[in-house]
């Protein structure tokens, strides 16, 4: 595994950790409670990450395999992150952390097996403003987008 990777997946398991405590520590209370930035409870936030932002690998995987990304605006991305949101509305703490457990899990393990070639490899989508690499992609929806759900659900239960 090259540095970049081992970087990468240093600071992927380092965050998914965080998360997986963070939910593990949440109250009955806290798991209902609203995030300002989503208009979501914190319960529905986490399931978000787990099953969303720490399940990229097979559209990651696309990208490195070079086939073609759906090509969805960051409109169409919004609508169906809220339209999940309302069909798991009443989510479970334990469902949200097995999607983090297991996600995060086969996250790293994925990028653990990519190569510098790889990080490099470019696709398409018009909801990330053209062109980007794999880890570009990764670099958004995880350490930016993922980070900003992470932050808002703790600023929901004012930690």
């Amino acid at each position: 595994m090259s540095q970049r990777v081992d970087d990468i997946v240093k600071r992927f398991r380092s965050l998914s950790d965080e998360v997986i405590a963070f939910v593990e520590s949440l109250s009955d209370e806290d798991w209902t409670r609203v995030c300002e930035w989503e208009q979501w409870t914190v319960g529905v936030t986490a399931r978000h990450l787990g099953a969303g932002h720490f399940a990229i690998f097979s559209m990651t995987d696309m990208i490195v395999r070079g086939e073609e990304l759906p090509q969805l605006t960051m409109d169409q991305v919004n609508e169906m992150s809220k339209e999940d949101a309302r069909a798991h509305a009443d989510c479970t703490k334990e469902e949200a952390l097995e999607y983090l457990r297991t996600n995060s899990a086969r996250m790293a393990e994925f990028i653990s097996a990519l190569s510098d070639d790889d990080l490099d490899r470019k696709s398409h989508m018009p909801a990330f403003g053209g062109e980007f690499t794999s880890e570009q992609f990764m670099e958004f929806i995880i350490f930016e987008n993922a980070v900003q759900h992470f932050n808002s659900m703790k600023a929901a239960v004012a930690i």
